[in-house]
């Protein structure tokens, strides 16, 4: 597991009411760290998911590609390539 971090939040006005709306016996948290963590898997997903869909976009796009748009390449090629960009 990775390392604690312990974050200090201030929100008030319109922020402050909807957090305390979500939190406590009307709530579906129990508490705001609770509410904080749940905030930040679903953030976590939402950045999976569009990283997914960016590689799926890209996977779709070359494999609408017409064959003389490939290039054949040993792996001597890619290896050699990925020096260069190193």
């Amino acid at each position: 597991m990775g390392k604690a971090v312990t974050l200090n939040v201030r929100v008030s006005g319109t922020l402050g009411e909807f957090v305390s709306t979500n939190v406590g016996e009307s709530g579906a948290y129990e508490n705001v760290s609770e509410y904080v963590r749940d905030l930040i898997r679903r953030d976590m997903e939402r950045a999976d998911e569009a990283a997914f869909m960016r590689l799926k976009t890209e996977l779709v796009q070359a494999f609408a590609a017409p064959a003389s748009a490939y290039i054949e390449l040993t792996a001597d090629d890619i290896i050699a390539r990925n020096r260069r960009t190193s």
